[in-house]
């Protein structure tokens, strides 16, 4: 009887013990979900087929997308050090300036490339490195072109800076302080504290671009045409990229009016068999 008694209470001290313990191991932290992309579809026109000698769309190509006479200018350029170690570390920092707009916008992208159509992949792997749902600040967007996709994870901001007007740019050395000023952690942390701060202190201007938007629809989607004037390979003159692009939040959508948009273009022999590269050629160019 003593024995019983005396195994009763141990195990009712056992038992005590381990529910303590349970009680005090805390909960695993469940890791938050990849990012939730929108879409947008990036086609090339063949610019000797929709520009005029004017280098401006023409009329037929302009109907076709109910786009008016009228377009938005935009002056963009690129920040990086004279050997690309941001663009080299897939960081992209860009400063535009849009007609009728009083701030610079500021944007810090992050690329991921998508191999083999598997964008979940290329989240997961952002997600592991810091780019997830519970991180307002960056917005994901899959960049679909012709043959390629890239996964875009982007900072957006807004800075003043003064004695500027209409579509001038700020000089080299304010737009270094302005996207100094103005860089995300995780950019600023990249490769150590501090790396996004030292790489912009050494960057240069590459560019500028004066790009010109057009706005119209097709196939019930806002569409947008962007003629970019980019310095040619020789450096002597200057290529026209013509960009067609629209987007949506849906991948079903994306996909079913790429290949249409891809089929019209063809039917009116204006499109271009190349995945856009405007800012490739940007940073080989200047």
């Amino acid at each position: 009887m003593k024995r019983s008694k005396w195994l009763g209470g141990l195990a009712s001290v056992v038992c005590t013990a381990v529910l303590a313990v349970s009680i005090s191991i805390p909960a695993p932290v469940q890791a938050a979900s990849n990012m939730v992309p929108d879409y947008e579809v990036k086609l090339l026109m063949q610019p000797s087929a929709v520009l005029g000698s004017d280098g401006k769309l023409t009329s037929t190509v302009r109907a076709a997308f109910g786009m008016p006479s009228t377009v938005t200018k935009m002056n963009i350029e690129f920040l990086d050090t004279n050997a690309k170690d941001i663009y080299t570390n897939t960081w992209i920092p860009r400063i535009r300036k849009t007609e009728g707009e009083s701030d610079f916008e500021l944007t810090y992208k992050k690329r991921y490339p998508i191999v083999n159509d598997n964008i979940t992949a290329a989240l997961t792997l952002a997600n592991q490195e810091g780019f997830d749902s519970s991180d307002t600040n960056y917005d994901a967007q899959v960049e679909w072109g012709y043959m390629n996709k890239t996964l875009s994870i982007s900072n957006k901001k807004t800075g003043k800076k003064s004695g500027y007007s209409g579509m001038d740019l700020p000089s080299a050395s304010d737009s270094r302080k302005l996207l100094k000023d103005n860089v995300p952690g995780k950019m600023d942390k990249w490769l150590y504290n501090g790396w996004g701060t030292d790489m912009l202190n050494a960057s240069r201007v590459y560019g500028p671009v004066l790009a010109k938007r057009s706005i119209g629809t097709w196939s019930g989607l806002e569409t947008y045409i962007e003629v970019w004037p980019i310095k040619d390979a020789a450096g002597t003159g200057i290529e026209n990229v013509v960009e067609i692009s629209f987007k949506t939040n849906s991948s079903t959508t994306a996909s079913t009016k790429h290949d249409q948009l891809i089929t019209y273009l063809q039917s009116q022999g204006w499109f271009l068999a190349q995945d856009s590269l405007k800012t490739q050629l940007i940073m080989d160019r200047y």
